[in-house]
């Protein structure tokens, strides 16, 4: 396996309209290479790839790992 592929998902609910899903890239600079808008009820599943090294989450929205979950406000 590639070592910065980890294979880890993350799921990813929308408690509002509007949530805001960005990936970003790893590498020597952090820069923003994706991004998708939730809205209340919508769920995207991502991955930590090669390219993806961080996701952020803006917006209301219930965020499930391997580790557990974390609500985000």
């Amino acid at each position: 396996m590639n070592p910065y592929h980890s294979g880890d998902f993350i799921i990813i609910r929308a408690q509002e309209d509007g949530v805001n899903v960005i990936g970003l890239t790893r590498g020597k600079d952090t820069r923003f290479h994706h991004s998708e808008k939730l809205d209340k009820g919508e769920v995207m599943i991502a991955q930590f790839t090669e390219h993806t090294s961080a996701i952020k989450v803006r917006g209301k929205a219930l965020i499930k790992t391997a580790h557990g979950e974390v609500q985000s406000d």
